[in-house]
Order: structure tokens, then sequence, then C-alpha cells
């Protein structure tokens, strides 16, 4: 990123580029008509090489300014930080659907932890009410009342983003805004984000979230510890989604809903440990994976045990 771009905004960044980048690559098949079309880049792997590029003191100059904006938005001193995939790790989680309860605890502490809106209100993760005996998820609800919970005539899935090892989000984003990193986390830049909602419509477990309207999140509320590609406040007509709280796995904690929950309903850790717990369950125990037809191969695995 050169610093005569630095003023630019991402998406200013992509409309001129992409402008030029076309223009350039039309101009070079004119006058190359013996290069091959597989021999040239497309404009988003040029997107995506400039944002790889990115050096240290180029991240240094933005994270600064976009905590100055947040700062003088809330009246409170935030930290973002970028935290990249550790070596050797694949993260993983395994959900117990015979111990969740659906207290929603899971949904409200991601909801403090990754910033999302209050008002209108945005949650990561839905917990699906369902009668025993159905396996309908059309037929649950995602909205029952607190008191609600723990009805032993019902069952209760929770679902939010799979992590998939082949995530149609990504296939379907123009403009490369979403990818998948080393470690497994799927994640978005919110300011390459241009709101077509193609991701939306691909994601078999409708995991994205869309802004329609300007993110509402009170001051004293405001987590202040942040990740460019996480958890920091995002923008209107962006979409966002579970990272699988990576501004806290890739710093070695869990991710707030495996935190908060009260029945060790949930278990997270690295699939390339042996030693892991969510390895373990998965060699040992009958493991379930959701809308497997699809083909998505997700990083997030179901039991169906009260143990």
């Amino acid at each position: 990123m050169k610093k005569k771009k630095e003023k630019l905004t991402r998406r200013e960044f992509i409309t001129a580029t992409a402008v030029g980048g076309a223009v350039t690559l039309a101009g070079a098949a004119a006058l190359s008509p013996l290069t091959k079309a597989a021999e040239v880049p497309t404009i988003d792997e040029i997107l995506q090489k400039h944002y790889k590029e990115m050096t240290p003191e180029d991240k240094k100059v933005l994270f600064k300014k976009l905590e100055q904006k947040l700062r003088k938005e809330y009246n409170k001193k935030v930290k973002i930080d970028d935290p990249p995939p550790i070596d050797a790790v694949e993260f993983a989680m395994v959900i117990n659907v015979g111990r969740c309860i659906g207290c929603r605890r899971c949904v409200y502490a991601c909801m403090k932890e990754n910033n999302t809106s209050r008002n209108p209100q945005i949650q990561y993760i839905r917990v699906v009410k369902m009668k025993k005996g159905s396996i309908n998820l059309e037929q649950g609800s995602h909205d029952y009342p607190e008191n609600e919970a723990a009805d032993p005539n019902y069952w209760y899935m929770p679902i939010q983003c799979h992590q998939c090892r082949k995530p149609p989000c990504v296939e379907v984003c123009p403009v490369g805004a979403t990818w998948k990193e080393k470690d497994g986390i799927v994640v978005v830049d919110y300011n390459w984000c241009i709101g077509c909602r193609y991701c939306e419509a691909a994601c078999p477990y409708h995991a994205r979230r869309f802004n329609w309207a300007k993110p509402h999140i009170p001051s004293d509320e405001l987590n202040p510890d942040m990740a460019y590609l996480s958890n920091r406040p995002r923008y209107t007509n962006v979409m966002e989604k579970c990272t699988f709280c990576l501004q806290r796995t890739r710093k070695g904690k869990y991710t707030a809903c495996v935190e908060v929950c009260p029945t060790g309903a949930r278990k997270f850790g690295n699939l390339r440990d042996p030693k892991s717990e969510v390895r373990r369950i998965i060699e040992q125990e009958r493991v379930f994976i959701l809308k497997e037809e699809m083909g998505t191969i997700p990083q997030l695995y179901y039991v169906f045990s009260k143990a």
C-alpha cells in the first residue's frame, strides 16, 4: 500500500483498482493475443494480493486511524490488533446437543465479546428449539421466550458459522472480501466488503449477517479489545459472521460461547493436536455433521450424548 493511497477507504481503493485493473487487463489482452487467459491475473487476485502485501507499518497506520475514529465515536479507548493464524493449528468446535438446555447464554456472550449491534440486534448464534422426536430445523423456533428454555419436551440445537473447509461464501464473493485462513477460520474484511450479500445467499447454515442499518453498541458495553478481522464495530451495508473469537483463540483463550456454557455442551480446540479434547471426541464418539450433503466439510461437529 503506497503512502499516497492512505486516505482512501478500502471501498474507494477497490473501485479505483477494479476500474484500473479492468482497463489494464483489457489492454494486455488486446496487445498480446497469444497470452493464455489462465495466465492473466483476475481482479480478485490483484485485490487479495494488495491486502496480503500490507507491511507491518502499513497496518499500524491503518489501525491507528481506526482506533482514533472509534475513540471519538464511543468516547472510549480501544485497541485494534491483528493476531495471525497459529502454526500447526486448525480450530474446531464440537457441540453436544444432549447437554444443551437452550439457555442462550452463548448467544449473549457472543454479542458482548464480538461487539455486535444491539439495535437492530445482530446475533451470530441461533439456538433452535424443536419438539422431541422432530429433526426438522425449519419447524423449530429460535426466538422462544427465556422461560421456555430447558423444557424437557424439547431439544435445542445451536447453529452458527461452521468455518467450512470448502466455504461456498468464499467462492461467491466477487471482490475477495472473505477468505479462509490457514487455522481454519473464515474471515471478512469489513472495509473491503461491498455488501452484495452473495455470501449470505450461498451459506447453507444461515450464518452470515447483513447490517441494514447503522449498528448500535452502547459505549459502556463496547469491548475495547478488538481485532481487525473479527470484533471491531462494523459499518452499514456490510456482512459479518462468527470468527471463532479469533481475537481470543489466537491468544490461547476459549471462545466466549464455550467459556460461558453452563453445561459444558461446547468444546473447542486444535484438530491437529492428538491430545486435544475435540480430537478425542471426534475419534471416539458418534459425531454428526449438519447438512453434510452440501459438501462444505465443516469444522463444527455435533454429538448427541448426555455424558
